[in-house]
């Protein structure tokens, strides 16, 4: 078959099946390289589309534009899409108040039931929603994949946890009295989402916040619009209200800026750069004329991600751990992993090792499912091709450490690794966000354990070792908020690795978790006294059998 998990009705999934994340694809069967071709090839045709801004149900275009195109062929134009400008802030505002009042009071099991029948569609379409990730972002076939994946676990698991909430109840009854505890939802929000993960954290953010009762202004990243557009296709094919989402492209410096300072935003969730995720949390901090509540900000930010190498670890199980989290996605991940820190006595061994492996590494168009793509845009080009000016002048770089030159003027960059690194050196503690990784020599366990705690982030971080001992200290002294002992410390799994960081990785939000939902409700606490004419009323009620 060629994908696992049959499509079952939303009452089915919610409650009979209990959530299992979505099976990975694998494209070594020929049925499934077929299924992904074709898809490519269809998506392929409709590159270059419009799209509209999605306001209440409405579709507005704008002279101003935001074009989309493949990083691995520039000119290649993905979509071509409406620009929301700061007009548009009060009429999103408006279409999600309006929509609030009865979104808000609509049943969870109607809320949940939106974001299962969403996750069917999807799981119909997956190679299609590849195919765009494929174009759009550059992501190799099964980083493709996992993302779908991702998103179609993120829908059936916040759908189960809405239900959860909504069957809440206080620890106690206190006597006399009737108590509940209810998780209603905020108000209007803000989702601002990424390109490294356009789809599933952009979907992930928009599906909890809407299946507790809030309504939403979506803003995009601009390099990744057109995901984002078609999943709100996708909603409103599932049912989804006008206002519930809107959809709104548009710039962070403006657009955003002004909808995160609007006094009817209750809530902004945000994920992307430190520097940017600051601003918002000041911004949010910041009364306006007319706000009656304290905004709710739910940040996942930057991180600056260590591997420890023990000197007693399964060395061949480390050096593809630290390969696979540095360079998965061209090391375009939050989660990625950017520092080794490999104690000495085994230092030169991994280093040998690890440089005859990414020598092994291809890179090349994504459409032919090569390892490593281009990275996002000519802008984080750039940017890389800095900082590995200064990798020069920090380490030794024994693999890549230039740009890869394509007919079609691709963004790529060789997978690059740079030895000899110190630990406070720049390329060890900025966060470079592309396929570059420093290698530190640790002294001993201490000394790695300090070294991976002396940046300002606290995102993933893993330990390969074989001593119980310094594993359980690992957990105890690694500060960060997703800790893998003898694995990548890439690939969180929904239900099994909530996921956020510590220090300026964010708010620890814990997205795919028990405990996210919370962070787009809040708790209403109700005591009724209960009276002894309606004690004596429910009383004959039971005996009656009513």
């Amino acid at each position: 078959m060629a994908i696992a998990n049959p499509v079952l009705s939303p009452a089915a999934r919610s409650t009979q099946a209990p959530f299992v994340n979505e099976a990975f694809v694998d494209f070594t069967l020929a049925l499934n390289k077929r299924l992904m071709q074709s898809a490519l090839d269809e998506v392929e045709n409709q590159l270059g589309r419009e799209y509209d801004l999605v306001i209440g149900g409405r579709r507005l275009r704008t002279e101003s534009k935001i074009v989309s195109t493949n990083p691995a062929r520039p000119k290649q134009v993905v979509g071509i899409h409406s620009k929301a400008g700061t007009e548009h802030v009060q009429q999103a505002i408006d279409a999600a108040q309006t929509a609030f009042v009865s979104w808000s009071r609509t049943s969870a099991t109607d809320r949940a039931g939106l974001l299962f029948r969403a996750a069917g569609l999807i799981r119909e379409r997956k190679f299609e929603f590849c195919a765009w990730l494929v174009y759009e972002v550059g992501k190799n076939w099964g980083e493709a994949d996992a993302d779908v994946g991702e998103t179609i676990d993120f829908l059936e698991f916040y759908g189960r946890e809405a239900l959860r909430l909504a069957g809440a109840t206080t620890p106690i009854q206190f006597p006399g009295e009737r108590n509940q505890l209810r998780y209603l939802p905020l108000g209007v929000g803000a989702v601002i989402s990424p390109w490294n993960f356009p789809f599933a954290i952009m979907a992930g953010m928009t599906a909890a916040a809407i299946v507790c009762g809030n309504t939403v202004i979506l803003k995009p990243s601009e390099d990744a619009p057109t995901i984002a557009a078609r999943f709100v296709s996708l909603l409103e094919e599932a049912g989804l209200p006008d206002g519930v989402v809107n959809l709104c492209p548009g710039s962070g410096a403006e657009f955003g800026s002004a909808l995160v300072e609007h006094p009817q935003t209750r809530f902004i969730a945000f994920t992307g750069s430190k520097t940017v995720g600051l601003q918002i949390h000041e911004r949010a901090a910041r009364t306006q004329p007319g706000q009656h509540f304290i905004k709710r900000t739910i940040l996942e930010m930057g991180g600056k991600d260590s591997i420890i190498v023990d000197n007693n670890c399964d060395l061949d199980a480390a050096v593809q751990g630290v390969l696979a989290s540095a360079f998965g996605f061209n090391g375009q991940k939050c989660s990625a992993c950017s520092r080794a820190i490999v104690d000495a006595e085994v230092y030169n061994t991994f280093c040998d090792r690890l440089q005859t492996k990414v020598a092994e590494i291809k890179t090349g168009d994504p459409v032919e499912n090569v390892y490593t793509g281009p990275v996002i845009s000519e802008k984080a080009y750039r940017k890389v091709l800095g900082y590995l000016d200064i990798a020069k002048t920090e380490g030794v770089v024994i693999n890549g450490g230039q740009a890869i030159e394509t007919p079609e003027g691709g963004y790529y960059i060789a997978p690059t690794v740079v030895k000899d690194v110190a630990p406070t050196a720049r390329i060890a503690q900025e966060e470079i966000f592309g396929p570059v990784l420093s290698v530190i020599r640790s002294k001993n366990f201490d000394d790695a354990l300090a070294i991976a705690n002396n940046t300002e982030y606290g995102l993933t971080g893993a330990i390969y070792s074989n001593s119980r001992e310094n594993l359980e200290r690992g957990q105890n002294e690694f500060h960060v908020g997703n800790l893998y002992l003898n694995r990548k410390c890439t690939g969180a799994m929904v239900g099994a690795h909530p996921f956020g960081g510590f220090n300026m990785s964010g708010t620890d939000s814990k997205a795919g978790g028990p405990d996210y939902l919370l962070l787009f409700t809040q708790a209403q606490s109700i005591a009724e006294k209960i009276t002894k004419t309606s004690s004596t009323a429910e009383e004959q009620s039971d005996q009656m059998g009513m």
